[in-house]
Protein backbone atom coordinates (compact mmCIF):
# COMPACT_ATOMS: atom_id res chain seq x y z
CA UNK A 1 0.00 0.00 0.00
CA UNK A 2 2.65 2.29 0.76
CA UNK A 3 4.19 1.35 -2.83
CA UNK A 4 1.06 2.53 -4.23
CA UNK A 5 1.12 5.61 -2.27
CA UNK A 6 4.45 6.84 -3.22
CA UNK A 7 3.98 5.97 -6.82
CA UNK A 8 1.07 7.91 -7.26
CA UNK A 9 2.14 11.14 -5.37
CA UNK A 10 5.33 10.72 -7.59
CA UNK A 11 2.93 10.65 -10.67
CA UNK A 12 0.81 13.35 -9.21
CA UNK A 13 4.01 15.33 -9.55
CA UNK A 14 5.06 14.86 -12.77
CA UNK A 15 2.92 17.20 -14.28
CA UNK A 16 4.20 20.06 -12.00
CA UNK A 17 7.99 19.40 -12.68
CA UNK A 18 7.12 19.37 -16.47
CA UNK A 19 5.00 22.91 -15.99
CA UNK A 20 8.11 24.13 -14.58
CA UNK A 21 10.75 22.55 -17.07
CA UNK A 22 8.54 24.80 -19.76
CA UNK A 23 8.59 27.63 -17.62
CA UNK A 24 12.30 27.39 -17.56
CA UNK A 25 12.59 27.30 -21.12
CA UNK A 26 9.71 30.15 -21.97
CA UNK A 27 11.74 32.19 -19.39
CA UNK A 28 15.08 31.78 -20.74
CA UNK A 29 13.90 32.60 -24.63
CA UNK A 30 12.26 35.78 -23.43
CA UNK A 31 15.47 36.99 -21.70
CA UNK A 32 17.43 35.85 -24.76
CA UNK A 33 15.27 37.82 -26.77
CA UNK A 34 15.24 41.05 -24.55
CA UNK A 35 18.90 40.75 -23.99
CA UNK A 36 20.07 40.66 -27.70
CA UNK A 37 17.22 43.36 -28.72
CA UNK A 38 17.96 45.40 -25.93
CA UNK A 39 21.45 46.73 -26.21
CA UNK A 40 22.37 49.80 -28.49
CA UNK A 41 24.68 49.34 -31.61
CA UNK A 42 28.13 50.10 -30.04
CA UNK A 43 29.46 50.62 -33.62
CA UNK A 44 33.78 51.87 -32.99
CA UNK A 45 34.02 55.29 -34.54
CA UNK A 46 37.37 56.61 -35.24
CA UNK A 47 38.50 60.38 -35.02
CA UNK A 48 41.34 60.29 -36.48
CA UNK A 49 43.10 62.10 -32.97
CA UNK A 50 45.47 59.04 -32.03
CA UNK A 51 49.32 59.53 -33.14
CA UNK A 52 49.19 56.02 -34.96
CA UNK A 53 46.16 53.29 -35.14
CA UNK A 54 49.12 50.79 -36.39
CA UNK A 55 48.90 47.56 -34.46
CA UNK A 56 45.61 47.77 -33.26
CA UNK A 57 44.24 44.44 -32.62
CA UNK A 58 40.57 43.68 -32.37
CA UNK A 59 39.79 42.83 -28.44
CA UNK A 60 35.65 42.37 -27.42
CA UNK A 61 34.38 41.98 -24.38
CA UNK A 62 30.68 40.92 -23.73
CA UNK A 63 28.81 44.04 -24.54
CA UNK A 64 32.05 46.25 -25.73
CA UNK A 65 33.60 46.36 -28.57
CA UNK A 66 37.17 47.39 -29.09
CA UNK A 67 40.63 47.80 -31.04
CA UNK A 68 43.31 48.37 -28.85
CA UNK A 69 47.66 47.84 -28.14
CA UNK A 70 49.64 47.87 -25.33
CA UNK A 71 53.56 47.72 -25.14
CA UNK A 72 53.19 46.00 -22.04
CA UNK A 73 57.05 45.99 -21.35
CA UNK A 74 56.93 50.01 -21.26
CA UNK A 75 53.41 50.41 -20.09
CA UNK A 76 54.42 48.20 -16.32
CA UNK A 77 57.70 50.46 -16.31
CA UNK A 78 56.00 53.63 -16.11
CA UNK A 79 55.43 55.14 -12.87
CA UNK A 80 53.62 58.36 -13.51
CA UNK A 81 50.53 59.64 -15.52
CA UNK A 82 49.43 63.23 -16.38
CA UNK A 83 45.58 63.04 -17.85
CA UNK A 84 44.37 65.87 -20.69
CA UNK A 85 41.13 66.79 -20.65
CA UNK A 86 38.77 64.69 -22.75
CA UNK A 87 37.76 66.04 -26.01
CA UNK A 88 34.26 66.02 -26.80
CA UNK A 89 33.75 67.96 -30.07
CA UNK A 90 29.72 69.28 -30.51
CA UNK A 91 30.27 66.97 -34.44
CA UNK A 92 30.31 63.98 -32.45
CA UNK A 93 26.89 64.31 -30.48
CA UNK A 94 25.14 67.70 -32.01
CA UNK A 95 22.11 66.42 -29.77
CA UNK A 96 23.88 67.05 -26.56
CA UNK A 97 24.34 70.85 -25.07
CA UNK A 98 28.02 72.44 -24.31
CA UNK A 99 27.03 71.72 -20.60
CA UNK A 100 26.07 68.03 -21.29
CA UNK A 101 29.23 67.11 -23.30
CA UNK A 102 31.83 68.85 -20.80
CA UNK A 103 30.02 66.58 -17.98
CA UNK A 104 30.42 63.51 -20.28
CA UNK A 105 33.95 64.28 -20.89
CA UNK A 106 34.55 65.01 -17.29
CA UNK A 107 33.16 61.90 -16.10
CA UNK A 108 35.68 60.21 -18.76
CA UNK A 109 38.39 62.30 -16.96
CA UNK A 110 37.43 61.55 -13.40
CA UNK A 111 36.87 57.75 -14.17
CA UNK A 112 40.44 57.50 -15.72
CA UNK A 113 42.29 59.42 -12.97
CA UNK A 114 40.54 57.07 -9.62
CA UNK A 115 41.02 53.94 -11.72
CA UNK A 116 44.74 54.79 -12.90
CA UNK A 117 45.18 55.77 -9.30
CA UNK A 118 45.30 52.07 -8.66
CA UNK A 119 49.20 51.50 -9.83
CA UNK A 120 50.48 54.90 -10.68
CA UNK A 121 51.27 58.16 -9.15
CA UNK A 122 49.09 61.01 -10.99
CA UNK A 123 50.43 64.17 -11.39
CA UNK A 124 48.47 67.50 -13.11
CA UNK A 125 48.03 67.24 -16.88
CA UNK A 126 50.57 70.27 -17.28
CA UNK A 127 53.47 68.00 -15.25
CA UNK A 128 56.00 66.14 -16.53
CA UNK A 129 54.90 62.00 -16.61
CA UNK A 130 56.34 58.58 -17.56
CA UNK A 131 52.80 58.24 -19.48
CA UNK A 132 50.36 61.04 -20.70
CA UNK A 133 46.94 59.96 -21.47
CA UNK A 134 44.99 61.77 -24.06
CA UNK A 135 41.29 60.73 -25.05
CA UNK A 136 38.43 62.31 -27.67
CA UNK A 137 34.89 61.30 -27.80
CA UNK A 138 33.89 59.90 -31.14
CA UNK A 139 30.23 59.66 -31.21
CA UNK A 140 27.47 59.89 -28.57
CA UNK A 141 24.34 58.98 -29.11
CA UNK A 142 21.55 60.57 -27.30
CA UNK A 143 19.05 58.64 -24.49
CA UNK A 144 15.44 59.33 -25.25
CA UNK A 145 14.09 61.37 -22.73
CA UNK A 146 10.37 59.62 -22.40
CA UNK A 147 11.17 56.34 -22.73
CA UNK A 148 14.13 56.80 -19.95
CA UNK A 149 11.11 58.58 -17.96
CA UNK A 150 8.85 55.65 -18.69
CA UNK A 151 11.05 53.34 -17.62
CA UNK A 152 12.47 54.81 -14.45
CA UNK A 153 8.67 55.54 -13.13
CA UNK A 154 7.75 51.29 -13.94
CA UNK A 155 11.03 50.40 -12.13
CA UNK A 156 10.35 52.59 -9.07
CA UNK A 157 9.40 50.26 -6.34
CA UNK A 158 9.23 47.00 -8.60
CA UNK A 159 12.50 45.65 -9.10
CA UNK A 160 11.81 42.34 -10.41
CA UNK A 161 9.11 40.17 -12.32
CA UNK A 162 8.66 36.47 -11.35
CA UNK A 163 6.84 35.13 -14.95
CA UNK A 164 5.48 32.09 -12.51
CA UNK A 165 9.03 30.39 -12.29
CA UNK A 166 10.30 30.98 -8.87
CA UNK A 167 13.08 32.92 -10.36
CA UNK A 168 12.87 36.65 -10.67
CA UNK A 169 14.50 39.05 -13.14
CA UNK A 170 15.03 42.54 -12.94
CA UNK A 171 12.19 44.40 -15.11
CA UNK A 172 14.06 46.15 -18.38
CA UNK A 173 14.02 49.34 -19.61
CA UNK A 174 12.29 50.06 -22.47
CA UNK A 175 14.38 49.04 -25.51
CA UNK A 176 13.59 52.36 -27.95
CA UNK A 177 15.73 55.73 -27.79
CA UNK A 178 19.27 53.49 -26.00
CA UNK A 179 22.15 55.72 -25.53
CA UNK A 180 25.50 54.71 -26.59
CA UNK A 181 29.35 56.10 -26.85
CA UNK A 182 32.57 55.56 -28.71
CA UNK A 183 35.99 56.94 -27.90
CA UNK A 184 39.15 56.83 -29.04
CA UNK A 185 42.31 57.49 -26.50
CA UNK A 186 46.30 56.61 -26.30
CA UNK A 187 49.12 56.70 -23.55
CA UNK A 188 52.10 58.19 -24.69
CA UNK A 189 55.75 58.78 -23.12
CA UNK A 190 57.48 61.73 -23.17
CA UNK A 191 59.02 61.33 -26.44
CA UNK A 192 55.39 61.08 -27.79
CA UNK A 193 55.96 57.38 -28.46
CA UNK A 194 52.18 55.65 -28.39
CA UNK A 195 52.72 52.55 -25.49
CA UNK A 196 49.10 51.62 -25.57
CA UNK A 197 45.82 52.94 -27.10
CA UNK A 198 42.36 51.99 -27.71
CA UNK A 199 39.70 52.26 -29.64
CA UNK A 200 36.23 51.85 -27.87
CA UNK A 201 32.22 51.59 -28.28
CA UNK A 202 29.77 50.57 -26.16
CA UNK A 203 25.72 51.20 -26.13
CA UNK A 204 23.66 50.65 -22.72
CA UNK A 205 21.94 47.38 -22.35
CA UNK A 206 17.95 47.03 -21.19
CA UNK A 207 19.06 45.22 -17.88
CA UNK A 208 22.33 47.03 -16.80
CA UNK A 209 21.67 50.82 -17.56
CA UNK A 210 20.00 52.99 -15.46
CA UNK A 211 17.58 55.24 -17.56
CA UNK A 212 17.63 58.76 -16.45
CA UNK A 213 15.85 61.36 -18.26
CA UNK A 214 18.78 63.53 -20.31
CA UNK A 215 19.80 62.61 -23.26
CA UNK A 216 23.53 62.61 -21.94
CA UNK A 217 22.63 59.82 -19.23
CA UNK A 218 23.56 57.00 -21.06
CA UNK A 219 27.11 58.36 -22.49
CA UNK A 220 27.86 59.82 -18.96
CA UNK A 221 27.38 56.33 -17.39
CA UNK A 222 29.29 54.76 -20.31
CA UNK A 223 32.32 57.39 -19.41
CA UNK A 224 32.78 55.84 -16.71
CA UNK A 225 33.04 52.25 -18.20
CA UNK A 226 35.62 53.62 -20.58
CA UNK A 227 37.32 54.87 -18.18
CA UNK A 228 37.76 51.66 -15.87
CA UNK A 229 38.42 49.85 -19.35
CA UNK A 230 41.08 52.23 -20.09
CA UNK A 231 43.05 52.61 -17.05
CA UNK A 232 42.99 48.53 -16.73
CA UNK A 233 45.03 48.64 -20.06
CA UNK A 234 47.91 51.07 -18.54
CA UNK A 235 47.79 49.60 -14.40
CA UNK A 236 47.49 45.61 -15.73
CA UNK A 237 49.24 45.86 -19.68
CA UNK A 238 46.70 43.79 -20.76
CA UNK A 239 43.53 43.68 -22.15
CA UNK A 240 40.12 44.20 -20.12
CA UNK A 241 37.87 41.89 -21.85
CA UNK A 242 40.36 38.82 -21.99
CA UNK A 243 40.53 36.13 -19.36
CA UNK A 244 39.24 38.65 -16.45
CA UNK A 245 36.55 37.27 -14.12
CA UNK A 246 34.66 39.58 -11.40
CA UNK A 247 37.04 42.65 -11.32
CA UNK A 248 37.10 43.79 -7.27
CA UNK A 249 37.40 47.25 -6.89
CA UNK A 250 40.28 48.21 -4.95
CA UNK A 251 39.59 50.47 -1.70
CA UNK A 252 40.69 53.78 -2.78
CA UNK A 253 38.39 53.55 -5.65
CA UNK A 254 35.39 52.59 -3.54
CA UNK A 255 36.23 55.60 -1.09
CA UNK A 256 36.52 58.11 -4.24
CA UNK A 257 33.28 56.73 -5.40
CA UNK A 258 30.95 57.82 -2.67
CA UNK A 259 32.22 61.18 -2.34
CA UNK A 260 35.51 61.33 -0.62
CA UNK A 261 38.90 62.79 -1.32
CA UNK A 262 40.94 60.96 -4.23
CA UNK A 263 44.04 59.16 -3.62
CA UNK A 264 45.82 61.61 -5.66
CA UNK A 265 45.20 65.79 -5.73
CA UNK A 266 45.56 65.79 -9.26
CA UNK A 267 42.10 63.90 -9.30
CA UNK A 268 40.37 67.27 -7.08
CA UNK A 269 40.34 68.62 -10.89
CA UNK A 270 38.02 66.52 -11.72
CA UNK A 271 35.42 67.17 -8.88
CA UNK A 272 34.23 64.22 -6.85
CA UNK A 273 32.14 61.64 -7.48
CA UNK A 274 28.38 62.59 -6.51
CA UNK A 275 28.39 59.51 -4.65
CA UNK A 276 25.30 58.30 -2.75
CA UNK A 277 22.92 61.05 -3.55
CA UNK A 278 24.33 60.69 -7.48
CA UNK A 279 23.03 56.57 -6.71
CA UNK A 280 19.88 57.33 -5.62
CA UNK A 281 19.13 60.18 -8.08
CA UNK A 282 20.11 57.87 -10.52
CA UNK A 283 17.20 54.92 -9.61
CA UNK A 284 14.99 57.97 -9.30
CA UNK A 285 15.26 58.63 -12.98
CA UNK A 286 16.81 61.73 -12.05
CA UNK A 287 19.27 63.44 -14.89
CA UNK A 288 22.90 63.75 -14.04
CA UNK A 289 23.09 67.39 -14.21
CA UNK A 290 21.32 67.46 -11.19
CA UNK A 291 24.10 65.98 -8.90
CA UNK A 292 27.26 66.14 -10.37
CA UNK A 293 28.97 69.09 -10.17
CA UNK A 294 31.90 68.58 -12.77
CA UNK A 295 35.01 69.99 -12.67
CA UNK A 296 36.45 72.04 -10.25
CA UNK A 297 39.31 74.43 -11.23
CA UNK A 298 42.62 74.03 -11.02
CA UNK A 299 44.06 74.32 -7.78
Amino acid sequence: MRFIAGSNQATASWPQRHRSAKHREVLAVVTMAILLSGCAASPIVSGGGLSSYDGLTQSDGKVTKSRLLVRKEKVMAAKTVNISPTFFPASAAPKLSNAQRALVANAVDRALCISLSDRFQVVRADGSADLSVRASITQATPTDELAAGVSAATSIGTKFVDMGTNVPIPIPRVPIGLGNLSIEAEAVDPAGQQQAAMLWGRGATVFFSSPKVSKASDAYDLAAEFGDDFAYLLVKGESPFKGVGIKLPSWQKISSGVGLAPKHKACENFGRSPGVAGFVAGKLGMPPEWTDKGATPSQ
